[in-house]
């Protein structure tokens, strides 16, 4: 059997379930898991399907895309098919803390995260030797202020060289224009602390444990052209208390943004997310 993965967006309204269903059935296709959710407050309805075709069938995810048309227009559905044995192919994209790219890094060579990992961009040289350990291509883009176009179009020639599917902002301290922004909608994740907007700035631990907080976060999101307020796709909390220094809170805070950004990069290397507005549907 192949496996593949339908992911839908429409309207909410009777006969969407029946008719995918009956889609795939005629397909012979064997639905192996299924989640939905109807969300009351935008009436859309979203739908994500994990099913298997025969080996003998001639179909593949172009042909059961094309297919499918004559079943998703007359319910206005916004749909896609994946092949769930092709990874997609994720750019990590670094500054000068490491602890999120070391963190994927290690999760991608033991198998946890489903994805290929063609390429590391940094406008700093700190982490050349890091990718080379695990034998990625490293990118140095220093980005001048009088040159950051340029910085910007050398990723877009990575991106399409290396046919990115995903571009990870793992802790890259560089704001994306508003048209890279655009042309890359949806594909682009990004982490912060949770602190924001409360603590902007730097130093924004040595800013909570000023002011003794007892909760930190982070915040994995998709990227838009406005700053650090996407579409959420995970979120966690740590509790901590007036024993830690501002060293073992930056520490805390850490280890909880590798943990937010991996799930948050699983879950869309498996197709689990979906967007709806300015949220997301994550089918966990």
């Amino acid at each position: 059997m192949r496996d593949y993965i339908l992911t839908i967006s429409c309207p909410d309204t009777t006969g969407i379930v029946y008719n995918v269903s009956k889609f795939l059935f005629d397909q012979q296709c064997n639905i192996i898991d299924s989640a939905q959710f109807g969300d009351e407050s935008t009436n859309l309805f979203f739908l994500r399907v994990h099913f298997s075709l025969p080996v003998e069938s001639a179909l593949n995810e172009m042909d059961l895309q094309a297919n499918f048309a004559t079943v998703a227009a007359p319910f206005g559905m916004k749909y896609q098919f994946f092949d769930a044995s092709v990874k997609p192919r994720v750019l990590l994209m670094v500054s000068k803390f490491g602890h999120c790219l070391n963190d994927l890094l290690f999760r991608w060579k033991s198998g946890q995260l489903p994805c290929e990992i063609p390429a590391i961009v940094s406008n700093h040289q700190d982490f050349a030797l890091l990718a080379a350990s695990y034998g990625v291509p490293f990118y140095h883009l220093p980005v001048k202020p009088d040159a950051k176009e340029l910085q910007e179009t050398q990723i877009r020639q990575i991106v399409e060289n290396e046919k990115i599917d995903l571009m990870v902002l793992a802790r890259y301290m560089q704001i994306l224009s508003p048209a890279l922004c655009r042309d890359l909608l949806g594909r682009v994740i990004n982490i912060h602390h949770s602190f924001l907007p409360s603590f902007k700035g730097a130093k924004p631990y040595q800013q909570a444990f000023d002011r003794g907080v007892k909760l930190i976060g982070a915040t994995a999101h998709y990227v838009t052209s406005d700053l650090d307020e996407g579409p959420i796709i995970e979120q966690d909390v740590a509790r901590v208390d007036h024993s830690l220094t501002p060293e073992e809170l930056t520490a805390r805070g850490r280890d909880t943004e590798c943990m937010v950004l991996a799930r948050a990069v699983k879950w869309h290397c498996e197709h689990r997310v979906v967007l709806n507005g300015h949220k997301t549907v994550v089918f966990q």
